[in-house]
C-alpha cells in the first residue's frame, strides 16, 4: 500500500523546497535592479564627454556635464571637427527616451528605452534604442543602438558608467 504524499516527509520537504526556490527566483527577477537603470553619469564611447542621463518630463534625456577630450569617432580618431559649432557643455545628446516594454508588465522595471541621439560630429539626429548591460563591466555599460530606418542597419556604442564619488 502506498502512503499519501503528506505521509512521505522526504517528498513533502522536497516539494516545499522546490516551491520556495521557484518563488524566490520569481521575486528576484521582478524586483527593480539598479544595474539596469540608465540614469546616472556616463562617458561616451570615444571618451570625449561625460553625459548625465536623467528624467526630463516623462522621458529620459542625456546632457553633457563635462568635456574630457576632442577625438573623432571616425577611424584613426584624430581631432574632431564638429559640424555643430555650439559648445558641447550643456548640450542635450539623448532625448525623448521612453520605456519600450513598459506596457508588457507594469510591475517590472523597463529594460529598454527608445528615443533619439544627436551626433554633434555630423550634426544629425538618429533614432536610438538604449539599454544597460553589466555583462562586460560590473559598473555597467550603456548600450546605445543608433539607426536610420530599421534598427537592423544601425551601430551600437558602449558608454561606461562614471564611478560614484
Amino acid at each position: 500500500m502506498t502512503q499519501p504524499l503528506l505521509h512521505r516527509p522526504g517528498r513533502a520537504f522536497g516539494a516545499a523546497l522546490l516551491f520556495a526556490t521557484a518563488f524566490a527566483a520569481q521575486a528576484q527577477s521582478s524586483s527593480p535592479s539598479a544595474s539596469s537603470d540608465p540614469r546616472g553619469r556616463w562617458v561616451t564611447a570615444n571618451g570625449n564627454l561625460e553625459v548625465e542621463v536623467a528624467p526630463c518630463g516623462a522621458a529620459l534625456c542625456g546632457t553633457v556635464t563635462k568635456v574630457l577630450a576632442n577625438r573623432s569617432m571616425a577611424p584613426g580618431g584624430g581631432d574632431m571637427q564638429a559640424a555643430d559649432k555650439r559648445p558641447a557643455l550643456g548640450m542635450t545628446l539623448l532625448k525623448d527616451f521612453a520605456p519600450v516594454d513598459a506596457s508588457a508588465d507594469p510591475t517590472r522595471p523597463p529594460t529598454e528605452w527608445a528615443g533619439q541621439i544627436y551626433n554633434r560630429e555630423n550634426g544629425k539626429t538618429y533614432r536610438c534604442n538604449m539599454s544597460v548591460s553589466t555583462a562586460g563591466n560590473a559598473a555597467g555599460e550603456l548600450l546605445l543602438h543608433a539607426y536610420v530606418g530599421l534598427p537592423l542597419f544601425g551601430k551600437t556604442q558602449r558608454w561606461v558608467r562614471v564611478a560614484s564619488d
